[in-house]
């Protein structure tokens, strides 16, 4: 059996995590969402099951974690109008989910309809994500687009409920253009 890695401490062994993270991916790849367990993924990673709840409290967690290393998109566009910049979002957004890794958020949400852990995990990641939409939003007020009667977070939340439907009906293929124009039609002067 090979040795346990070892810790540095407090921080984060990005040795480690890395082992984690690829142990989690590789296990969803070979037996699905059921197969990423905290014990399997230990032990494929050599680490502590400590170490795996101490940096992810969750299975949920440790699952939205292999999402986010995957999804790599670190900013939103900015094409200077609301629909430019919603249109941009939801392609960028449906070419991620159209990639063999894009079909682990689709497996997680469909996980936290059944497991509260992951629900947890997925509710904290929806409210990051909200927060951060605002950021178009908030662009498109500064720009004058956008009147005070719909709060941004509303905006963001419709956005990504156009979004997360897509993606559960496997619609990604779909004009997104036509779909911000749809969406953003009442929200603009």
């Amino acid at each position: 059996m090979s040795e346990r890695r070892a810790s540095i401490g407090a921080r984060r062994n990005p040795d480690t995590e890395a082992a984690v993270l690829d142990a989690a991916t590789a296990l969803l790849e070979e037996k699905g969402i059921a197969g990423v367990t905290m014990e399997a993924v230990a032990r494929r990673a050599r680490a502590g099951k400590a170490t795996l709840y101490r940096w992810w409290p969750t299975r949920g967690a440790l699952l939205l974690a292999v999402y986010k290393r995957q999804k790599q998109i670190t900013a939103y566009p900015d094409t200077g109008s609301l629909e430019g910049d919603a249109a941009a979002l939801l392609d960028t957004l449906f070419a991620h989910w159209a990639r063999p890794e894009g079909a682990v958020f689709r497996h997680i949400i469909a996980a936290a309809q059944g497991d509260d852990e992951v629900r947890e995990a997925l509710e904290i990641y929806r409210q990051d994500r909200l927060d951060s939409l605002g950021t178009i939003f908030a662009r498109a007020r500064a720009r004058g687009e956008v009147s005070g009667a719909v709060p941004e977070r509303d905006m963001a939340r419709a956005l990504m409920a156009m979004a997360w439907l897509h993606l559960l009906t496997d619609q990604l293929d779909a004009d997104t253009g036509a779909m911000a124009r749809a969406l953003v039609r009442g929200w603009t002067r």
